[in-house]
């Protein structure tokens, strides 16, 4: 495993910085970063990326390599405690569970948010230029697609300001790197997560003005030109047996996350498996935000049948097709006639691929297709309600899958996952809050608020009851059975948490429901 450490970015331009400026923690400490993971030297393998060094790394590898020697004498964990600033892993977001839930989140808020500091020398944390609200637990800074979701509570709130200093910092990411990575943390550079922007910049354009849009399509422009492969060589972009284009999951690396290092290590060793295009497999589930799933298995059920870059995921090129839309927006209030009609011409085309390829007549939803196989997906995930978010769906379809939604996935705690339950984190039973949103929207949009609104009832009580019981909001819940706990994963079950949170007031105020 050891000859993949030293190759990440070659060759990579990342917008306005060269790949080759960025040291990650594996290509700064070699070895060592490797025997810190590979010895759980720390609890969670991404506490050691988070470090920052007390001093020079290379003074610090030299030491390490002469120290270690002495088998007898040496303590790794205690040398990596007497040259790094380990981060705090057990501070908790927790104000009180006497306190009423919309209280206690608004309270969060103060928790939750960071504020621009100056670039630590060999830190792994990419410096933002505004504050913005992070997750919590072990997710110490802003992520793409958690913010969105976090973003309708901050509005809840009146934290308008926020929102628009987190959207400043997404266009920032941009223009420095080209893309919007999966964190604000270099070693998440070689991915981006599910494009919501173009989402962001409607909610403030509703905030504010249509002025908005004027003022973010440079970096519009920039984050389409990046999923279609325009600004590089991405692979995220498929041609499809007709011709069209549409989009997938694709890392830009193949070796082991360094955040999860020993998992991807292992997985692959015990999967007997040498080629290292699994990791970039891995590595796109990431990027998908839903790591991992069964949506991303052959067989349905085990990691070593990954295939993430095989498939074409709905709820991605929907969200393209919402910025597709949006930029023919930009130009409409830009006046620029020609590049409206180019936009609105290729939002056309994917609406018609994604009724093409994504709606599976024989399940009555809308599911992946898998570009090997040339067919649909036999994995019915709440990703089939993005058609339904973005109004793409007919009635009758949306008739359809409002009846399997009901059926099949409507649950004591809100809406599953899916419906297999692998152990792994988006499956069932469990339930995230961005999923909820997305499926109780799209029901609206189709006139289906009854369903909607139990929907976001349970979801909205279980999250209460957790909080009453251990003053807590949770990353994920089980929504199959309400007195047990979420679980699957690399890691457990995060407390604080920002996309729950925003959901939850958004929920709230939709509905108005009681508290």
């Amino acid at each position: 495993m050891r000859k993949f450490i030293f190759i990440l970015f070659i060759g990579l331009q990342l917008g306005g910085v060269s790949a080759q400026q960025i040291k990650t923690p594996d290509q700064l400490y070699g070895q060592l970063f490797i025997d810190v993971q590979m010895q759980d030297a720390l609890k969670d393998g991404k506490t050691f990326v988070d470090c920052v060094p007390k001093r020079n790394p290379k003074l610090i590898v030299q030491d390490y390599l002469r120290l270690k020697k002495n088998k007898k004498a040496f303590n790794l964990k205690t040398f990596v405690a007497q040259n790094f600033i380990v981060p705090d892993t057990n501070a908790a977001a927790v104000i009180t569970s006497n306190k009423p839930i919309i209280t206690h989140v608004n309270d969060l808020w103060t928790a939750l948010e960071r504020v621009p500091s100056d670039k630590t020398a060999n830190s792994s944390l990419l410096s933002l230029p505004y504050p913005y609200i992070v997750p919590g637990g072990r997710f110490r800074e802003i992520y793409y697609w958690d913010s969105y979701f976090t973003m309708l509570g901050l509005q809840a709130s009146g934290k308008n300001e926020t929102i628009e200093n987190m959207i400043r910092n997404f266009a920032y990411l941009i223009n420095q790197y080209g893309h919007i990575p999966n964190g604000n943390r270099n070693y998440y550079l070689s991915r981006s997560q599910p494009p919501f922007f173009s989402l962001m910049v409607d909610l403030l354009a509703q905030i504010k003005n249509k002025e908005v849009y004027l003022t973010y399509l440079p970096a519009l422009e920039k984050e389409y030109a990046y999923w279609m492969d325009q600004s590089a060589a991405t692979k995220h972009v498929v041609r499809m047996p007709d011709g069209s284009l549409l989009n997938r999951y694709y890392d830009q690396l193949n070796t082991p996350r360094q955040e999860s290092y020993k998992e991807d290590v292992i997985a692959a060793r015990q999967l007997g498996i040498k080629n290292p295009e699994i990791y970039r497999d891995i590595r796109s589930a990431a990027e998908s935000g839903w790591d991992f799933s069964s949506r991303w298995f052959s067989d349905g059920t085990q990691l070593k049948t990954i295939q993430t870059t095989q498939i074409i995921p709905v709820d991605l090129n929907c969200l393209l097709y919402h910025l597709e839309n949006t930029l023919q927006k930009c130009y409409a209030n830009k006046h620029d006639t020609v590049k409206e009609k180019l936009y609105k011409s290729l939002a056309e085309k994917r609406r018609q691929s994604i009724r093409k390829y994504f709606w599976s007549a024989s399940d009555q939803w809308y599911t992946d297709y898998n570009s090997k196989t040339k067919r649909p997906s036999p994995v019915l995930s709440l990703a089939g309600m993005f058609p339904l978010f973005f109004k793409l769906a007919d009635q009758q379809q949306a008739e359809l899958a409002k009846t399997v939604l009901e059926q099949k996935f409507l649950r004591a705690g809100g809406l599953t996952t899916t419906l297999h339950n692998t152990h792994q984190q988006w499956d069932a039973p469990n339930g995230w809050a961005p999923l909820q949103w997305v499926s109780v929207t799209g029901l609206e949009n189709y006139g289906y608020h009854d369903l909607g609104k139990t929907i976001a009832t349970r979801w909205v009580n279980l999250n209460t009851k957790v909080y009453h019981n251990t003053g807590k909001l949770m990353e994920k819940y089980n929504v199959v059975d309400i007195h047990l706990l979420a679980g699957g994963g690399e890691y457990a079950s995060q407390d604080g948490f920002g996309w729950t949170n925003g959901v939850l007031l958004g929920l709230i105020k939709k509905y108005n429901l009681p508290q």
